[in-house]
């Protein structure tokens, strides 16, 4: 089975942050396929741009593909986006992004976000 990540499981993980992820969403992330939605790449930068993480998007990503197989999705984003206008529950786009495409793929997300948790059933806290 494939699970999406959130940005924040993302640096989690990146940062060896384990402590933060529970039991589950551990064993989730060691049994499964796991993938990121194009959209955490340009979270991330975002994120690093304003100094809040201390590492660019692309060495994250080269860092976790190599270290736990993170792949990105490359779902059709037309469609995705199409998805995430029906996502009115948040004005954060990133969120409405990664909701809507796990949904888009059928897909569990982990996260810790409670918004996210009060609006999309799939997921692994």
């Amino acid at each position: 089975m494939n699970y999406f990540l959130d940005t924040h499981v993302v640096v989690w993980l990146y940062q060896k942050s384990l402590k933060l992820l529970s039991p589950k969403a551990i064993q989730a992330i060691e049994d499964n396929s796991i993938s990121i939605s194009p959209i955490v790449l340009l979270e991330l930068e975002y994120l690093y741009e304003i100094g809040k993480i201390k590492t660019d998007s692309h060495t994250i990503l080269k860092y976790l593909k190599k270290k736990i197989g993170l792949k990105l999705d490359r779902s059709n984003f037309f469609k995705i986006i199409n998805a995430a206008l029906k996502e009115k529950w948040t004005r954060d786009p990133f969120d409405r992004i990664i909701v809507a495409h796990s949904k888009f793929r059928d897909t569990y997300l982990v996260t810790k976000d409670e918004n996210i948790s009060k609006h999309y059933s799939k997921i692994i806290i």
